[in-house]
């Protein structure tokens, strides 16, 4: 598998965050990072993300950061994932001008025409399994994703409770790429670098 990830950060930074995030970028799966991190200081964000964006940039991984598209814009990251309730997206588009603006839409025909219509530079469809970021998550369904393949050629990510035994079956129903965080960050049984492996 190549570059069909999209990294999604740790919600808590361990003091060994960006060595495992080196060691996880060497695998040359990894398409996108985005920075996710709630209830934190902006400070320490921003200075977060100043030790993050030399290590992408070395392995060609495009810096995302969720949310907010003003900071994105202040870290001069590559683009933003914004939320339905993020702030307006043509607001973003024409702030955050030639960047990567990236779209949530559950699992909501309605949304992704709007995204589309919109101009989002990708779609997020989800949540297609139980997931530990956000247990209370609108459940997807691959109908709604095979019905957006068909609509449209933007980049289409799969979100939620993925990992190496399910992954498979999203590609094959035509997402581009997928979300992973717990599975990388969390594994009671595997270091970071070693769950990066499964994914073949």
């Amino acid at each position: 598998m190549k570059e069909k990830i999209y990294l999604i950060s740790p919600s808590k930074i361990k003091k060994t965050f960006i060595e495992d995030l080196k060691k996880v970028l060497v695998s040359k799966k990894i398409k996108f990072f985005q920075v996710r991190i709630k209830n934190r200081p902006q400070k320490k964000i921003i200075k977060l993300i100043k030790q993050i964006k030399p290590v992408v940039k070395r392995y060609n991984v495009k810096l995302i950061i969720n949310d907010n598209y003003k900071l994105a814009k202040k870290v001069d990251a590559d683009g933003c994932h914004l939320g339905q309730s993020d702030g307006s997206f043509s607001l973003a588009k024409r702030e955050f001008k030639k960047k990567i603006i990236g779209s949530t839409c559950h699992n909501s025909k309605r949304l992704i025409k709007n995204a589309i219509k919109n101009n989002a530079d990708y779609i997020a469809i989800g949540s297609f399994f139980k997931s530990k970021l956000k247990p209370k998550a609108t459940k997807a369904d691959f109908n709604t994703l095979k019905w957006a393949r068909k609509k449209t050629k933007k980049p289409i990510v799969a979100i939620g409770g993925i990992n190496d035994k399910n992954y498979k079956k999203i590609i094959k129903n035509g997402a581009n790429y997928i979300a992973i965080s717990s599975f990388i960050w969390n594994n009671p049984s595997l270091k970071p670098w070693e769950a990066i492996s499964k994914f073949k």
